[in-house]
């Protein structure tokens, strides 16, 4: 059934309590020992290469790093920032683009870094939930009012229904965007793949643009006007009703996908710069009740299910999410859909 228009109560957030600083160890959420206040230089600089919509949440949570970090070590870090498209990200670490941290749309992107010899294998079991500090989900942001009434799949394909979604070629978002649709058509159609891919077809041939990342989507869509439709990032449809709460509602799909954005160290890097502990404490510290908390007020869903408890009237629990291990994983998924020449290539070339 057609999951209604949902209406989304932001005033929780801002009610939330302040924060204490919490420690963290590796696997369990507490913190690393104080053996980081060692003889070290007064100030150290790291790099976090990221995906678009992590701009708001790592600007916060570089600001309570620098503090637990200062407390810890004694030390100052300063963190500069890289955002785009993840797939774009990748390559462009993979191709020299100097990163202390990756944290990437998924672990597809992830891996491609670990190809170009930068990071070690086993980088998944780093850190807790296969290196995924907070997950989030794919959702449709519609105009105030809903004029296309668009409240499934389904409504995407019909006529005159103009979708704006990020091209998975360079863009992590993107590809989960095309697997939640792939997997509502699987179900609809009872794994017809023909029927299957006739219908994500159908999708993109009302695709207006293609944009590089998720962020200039967004900005397509809520800046430029375009199309009647985002299929979004839950935290970027949160934002973009933070910031135009009389323009927009957010549509919960009556099947999704449980999106996992990955992060690792990068090996390499952090070797050759001696900036390994504070860069490992820097994805480490994602797990702290400080940082998850941090996470759920930039709408995404914390890992730490107490946490994500405490915003269960900001997220939907409740919605049908299927994982990237229904497609059998990142590199089958990658290699049928959306390698040089797979799915995505046919589908899209010949809308």
């Amino acid at each position: 059934m057609k999951k209604s228009v949902l209406k989304f109560a932001f005033t929780s957030i801002a009610a939330l309590a302040a924060l204490g600083f919490l420690s963290c160890n590796k696997k369990s959420g507490e913190s690393s020992s104080a053996s980081a206040k060692s003889a070290a230089p007064e100030k150290v600089t790291i790099t976090n290469v990221s995906y678009d919509p992590t701009r708001e949440l790592y600007a916060n949570y570089n600001k309570i790093f620098a503090t637990h970090w200062k407390k810890l070590s004694g030390q100052d870090v300063e963190i500069t920032q890289s955002h785009g498209g993840s797939g774009k990200q990748a390559l462009e670490v993979a191709n020299g683009l100097e990163a202390d941290v990756v944290t990437l749309a998924l672990e597809y992107d992830v891996n491609a870094v670990k190809n170009a010899g930068l990071i070690k294998d086993g980088w998944l079991s780093e850190f807790p939930l296969d290196s995924s500090p907070y997950t989030s989900t794919i959702v449709f942001l519609v105009r105030k009012g809903n004029p296309k009434k668009i409240l499934d799949w389904d409504d995407l394909i019909k006529p005159g229904v103009g979708v704006i979604t990020p091209n998975p070629k360079t863009s992590g978002g993107a590809c989960w965007n095309y697997l939640a649709a792939w997997a509502f058509a699987q179900k609809k159609f009872n794994n017809d793949e023909a029927k299957v891919r006739d219908f994500v077809k159908k999708i993109y041939a009302n695709v207006l643009v293609l944009d590089s990342g998720a962020r200039g989507a967004t900005n397509s869509f809520v800046q430029n006007k375009q199309g009647d439709v985002l299929l979004a990032w839950e935290n970027e449809a949160f934002l973009s009703i933070a910031d135009y709460p009389n323009d927009y509602e957010i549509v919960t799909p009556s099947l999704s996908i449980l999106a996992q954005p990955s992060v690792a160290v990068v090996d390499e890097v952090v070797d050759r710069r001696k900036t390994r502990e504070v860069a490992t404490e820097y994805l480490n510290y994602l797990y702290s009740e400080e940082a998850q908390r941090l996470a759920g007020q930039n709408f995404y869903r914390p890992s730490n299910p107490k946490i994500l408890a405490e915003f269960s009237n900001v997220f939907d629990l409740k919605i049908n999410l299927v994982t990237i291990n229904d497609f059998g994983g990142w590199d089958a998924a990658h290699a049928k859909h959306f390698s040089n020449g797979g799915l995505f290539d046919q589908i899209y070339s010949k809308k």
